[in-house]
């Protein structure tokens, strides 16, 4: 059985990235599809203290392809940022971004869940999630999840998420069908 990662990532509120397979799809392939639920009441969001850049410091988030990409990072509000990531398969990656430096290319080359923060803003901070598949997904803002076009075959799908962890499930995949993986994840104790 072949075992790929789904991953969940959070912000304020709950998203996920799902991966499963290897190999490229055939042109029809089934679909594996589900939700991601949390176990109990979320807790409050906590209010993001804004020290400084305030009138232009946003988010603004991109989303790159699976690990061998180039990731661009991009300085859209033309204040000073420094990129600083914090890996163990990749290279770290620390620079400063000044307003005339737009864009910044990087390569990722080996799968993991890589932290990045901004050194300039210690407030700002985020998840590149580089995975070895081209089959993963977003959950909406309900939770639900649909990958198309993965070849038939028996999978681990892998849900992680920055503070909850990982879970993960097996899904039977049948050309044309749909194989429902639902994922309820619990507060750690």
């Amino acid at each position: 059985m072949k075992k790929y990662a789904v991953v969940l990532a959070a912000c304020a509120s709950v998203a996920l990235s799902v991966s499963i397979g290897a190999n490229p799809a055939s042109a029809a392939g089934g679909t594996v599809s589900g939700t991601v639920k949390y176990d109990g009441t979320a807790p409050t969001p906590k209010k993001v203290e804004v020290t400084k850049d305030k009138e232009v410091c946003g988010l603004h988030p991109h989303f790159e392809e699976p690990a061998g990409s180039t990731v661009d990072i991009t300085n859209s509000d033309g204040i000073l940022h420094n990129i600083h990531t914090y890996s163990t398969k990749n290279p770290s990656f620390n620079m400063a971004q000044p307003k005339f430096k737009k864009v910044i290319k990087t390569k990722v080359d080996k799968p993991e869940v890589i932290k990045v923060t901004c050194d300039a803003h210690g407030w700002m901070h985020g998840w590149w999630v580089a995975t070895d598949t081209p089959y993963f997904a977003v959950t909406d803002d309900k939770g639900n999840y649909s990958i198309a076009g993965v070849p038939p075959g028996s999978y681990q799908v892998e849900v992680w998420q920055e503070k909850l962890g990982t879970m993960d499930q097996k899904a039977d995949v049948k050309d044309g069908a749909t194989a429902t993986t639902n994922f309820t994840m619990k507060p750690k104790g």
